[in-house]
C-alpha cells in the first residue's frame, strides 16, 4: 500500500535535486559574471559621453538634468545597462550551463540554446529600439503640441530606454523557453496549444504594461510579434517532435527508477 505515493515523492526528490544542482552551478558563475559586469561598466563609463547622442536621437532635442548628481547617475546607469547588453551572451551561457547538469543537457544542445537565446535577445532589443520606441516616444511627445516644450530628464529617460530595450530582448526568448519546457518534460505541447487563449491574454497584459504608450498600434507592435513567437514555439516543438522524445526519455527512466525503489524496499 505504500507504493501509491512513491511517484509523487520521487518527482519531488528529483525536482529538489534539480533545483539544488542548478543553484550550485549558478552560484559558481555569479562572482565571475558580477566582476565582468563591474569591469565593463567602468570601461564603458569612460566613453559614456558617446551614448548620449543615441538617447537624444529619439527626442530630437536636448536632455536636461534637475539635480547636481543626475548627470553622473545617468552616465552610470547607461554604462551599467550597456554592459548588461554587451555581456548578455555570457549571462545566457552561464544560465544554460547551470541548467545543463540537472536536466541532462548535452554540450551541443546547450550550445544551440545559448546561440538561439542570444540571437532572439538581440533581435528583440533591435526591434524595440528601431520600431517600438520611436513610434511610442513621438506619439507621447505629440500631445505637447506647439504650446508645450518638452524638458526631459536625462536620468529618467535613460531608465526608460534601457528597461524597455532589455525587456523586449528577454520577452523574445519565448520560443526557446517553450522548447526547453517541452524537451525536459515540464510542459507538454498539448498544454501550450490548449491554453492559447490564456497566452493571448498574458501577451495583451504585457503589451499594455511594457509598451511606452497604451494605444492599440503600439500594443500591437509588441503583442503581434510575441504571439507569432508563441505559435513559432509550438510549430518547432511539433516539427522536432520534442514532446514525443521527452515522453520516450521518461519511459526509459521509469523502469530504472522503479527497480531502484524495489531494491531499496
Amino acid at each position: 500500500m505504500r507504493l501509491g505515493p512513491l511517484p509523487d515523492a520521487r518527482a519531488m526528490t528529483i525536482n529538489r535535486k534539480a533545483i539544488v544542482l542548478f543553484l550550485q552551478e549558478l552560484r559558481s558563475s555569479v562572482r565571475q559574471l558580477a566582476l565582468a559586469i563591474v569591469c565593463w561598466t567602468l570601461l564603458i563609463f569612460l566613453w559614456s559621453d558617446r551614448l548620449l547622442p543615441v538617447l537624444q536621437a529619439h527626442v530630437g532635442g536636448k536632455l536636461y538634468f534637475f539635480s547636481v548628481a543626475e548627470p553622473f547617475l545617468a552616465h552610470v546607469k547607461l554604462s551599467f545597462f550597456t554592459a548588461l547588453f554587451v555581456l548578455m551572451p555570457l549571462l545566457l551561457r552561464a544560465l544554460w550551463r547551470a541548467l545543463a547538469l540537472p536536466f541532462g543537457m548535452s554540450t551541443l544542445r546547450r550550445a544551440v540554446f545559448t546561440v538561439a537565446t542570444t540571437i532572439l535577445f538581440y533581435s528583440g532589443a533591435l526591434f524595440c529600439y528601431q520600431l517600438t520606441l520611436p513610434y511610442g516616444i513621438q506619439f507621447l511627445l505629440g500631445f505637447g503640441g506647439e504650446t508645450l516644450t518638452p524638458a526631459i530628464s536625462i536620468n529618467r529617460f535613460a531608465n526608460f530606454i534601457s528597461i524597455f530595450v532589455l525587456a523586449f530582448g528577454l520577452l523574445f526568448e519565448l520560443p526557446v523557453f517553450m522548447i526547453f519546457c517541452t524537451s525536459t518534460g515540464l510542459v507538454s505541447c498539448a498544454t501550450f496549444m490548449r491554453h492559447r487563449r490564456y497566452a493571448v491574454l498574458i501577451i495583451a497584459i504585457l503589451a499594455a504594461v511594457l509598451t511606452p504608450t497604451p494605444d492599440v498600434v503600439n500594443m500591437a507592435l509588441m503583442g503581434c510579434p510575441l504571439y507569432f513567437l508563441y505559435e513559432l514555439g509550438i510549430v518547432l516543438i511539433r516539427i522536432f517532435r520534442l514532446d514525443r522524445n521527452a515522453r520516450a526519455a521518461r519511459a526509459k527512466q521509469a523502469p530504472t527508477e522503479e527497480g531502484q525503489v524495489g531494491l531499496k524496499s
